[in-house]
């Protein structure tokens, strides 16, 4: 090599330095427009269970399927299909999904859920069941038998359950029929790098990495989500240079100071960036007991009363003291967090004591409630 090119590579390597530092790759930041797979969906018999399929009685479109798989096959149902009990089927519903560029031959994973009230799909087997896409058409057909990672026992009114007995898997269960339309990828002269979390900091960079690398305007960030790549004139070449950019390594923007609460089931989740203004919280638990008791008053002898239930109801109220944490300017998550720890703060007590923090402005941060 000589020095002119050691020039060259030293500069660039120079320029993308500051990029790379503590870097990601960009294929774990972007997805390649129309390059995405497609849900599949389809409904089915599953057959083989042990006495613990649907009961027919209550779930008719079972037996309504039943009758029109037997007729397909030359078998005339009964003219009553309620009087079809085969507790051994169950209807189910088959789910897949049907990656990029799949090509009819390949095999692909499908799920199988219960859909009526079948108590278990354990060692059953799927029925050739045909898996339509978004615009009605059938893409795959699946058939196998089933894998319930479940487990589950009765006996004596006593019931033992491990995980979910509705669903199962079939891996390589279904067998793509037809393809899904061709991309662009192969003819557009230039293909979106489409950002899995917009950020403006993130889209410039992937843009200065890749101009850095393959020269002025190869990518241009079109907005905080976007980044447009000018691909190579020659077909074959383009799975290399899409290969090539998704290799390189950027440092993403740094996520935004985000509070995530889901008063449901109390979960808190703070982002490392939060800070907390100067201020003072005190919370403390006020309990209300409503206790109701029934009495009841018999007569006396031979005096002609009748028995009278009454009821007496007792109140007792008590508020815990309660704890006062003073912040400073520039408190960080952990300060924050050890403090509330320290006073046996709930996840309860910490939604209500953000929450009024965001109202009164000190924390400084964005607040989601899920």
């Amino acid at each position: 090599m000589n020095g002119k090119r050691m020039g060259i590579l030293i500069l660039a390597l120079g320029l993308l330095a500051p990029l790379l530092a503590h870097g990601e790759r960009i294929r774990n930041l972007v997805t390649v427009q129309g390059v995405r797979e497609n849900q599949l969906i389809g409904y089915g018999l599953v057959v083989g269970l042990d006495g613990t399929g649907d009961q027919t009685t209550q779930t008719p479109f079972t037996t309504q399927m039943i009758a029109n798989m037997l007729k397909r096959f030359g078998i005339v149902p009964p003219a009553n299909q309620g009087t079809l009990q085969l507790k051994n089927v169950a209807a189910v519903m088959v789910t897949a999904e049907l990656p990029p560029f799949a090509r009819p031959g390949q095999t692909i994973g499908v799920t199988v859920s219960s859909l009526g009230n079948a108590k278990s799909l354990r060692g059953g087997t799927l029925l050739l069941t045909l898996l339509h896409g978004a615009d009605g058409k059938v893409y795959a057909a699946a058939q196998g038998s089933l894998i319930v990672s479940g487990y589950g026992a009765s006996a004596g009114g006593a019931t033992t359950r491990v995980n979910s007995l509705a669903s199962g898997l079939i891996p390589n269960g279904a067998t793509v029929e037809r393809a899904v339309r061709d991309t662009d990828f192969d003819r557009a002269a230039a293909l979106n790098l489409l950002l899995d979390r917009p950020d403006f900091a993130t889209a410039n960079r992937i843009q200065q990495v890749i101009n850095t690398v393959w020269g002025p305007g190869t990518a241009v960030a079109e907005n905080a989500g976007v980044v447009r790549v000018r691909m190579p004139g020659n077909p074959s070449a383009r799975v290399g240079f899409m290969a090539n950019i998704q290799a390189l390594e950027i440092r993403p923007g740094r996520p935004p100071a985000l509070v995530i609460i889901n008063p449901r089931n109390g979960t808190v989740v703070l982002g490392a960036d939060v800070r907390i203004g100067p201020v003072a919280v005190a919370h403390g638990n006020l309990t209300v007991t409503v206790t109701r008791t029934s009495t009841v008053s018999q007569p006396s002898p031979f005096s002609r009363g009748r028995t009278v239930t009454t009821r007496q109801t007792r109140v007792r109220a008590g508020e815990k003291r309660a704890h006062v944490l003073l912040f400073r300017a520039g408190t960080t998550l952990g300060a924050v967090v050890r403090a509330l720890n320290a006073v046996g703060a709930t996840p309860s007590d910490l939604v209500a004591i953000l929450q009024a923090m965001k109202q009164a402005g000190a924390l400084h941060g964005k607040l989601q409630v899920m």
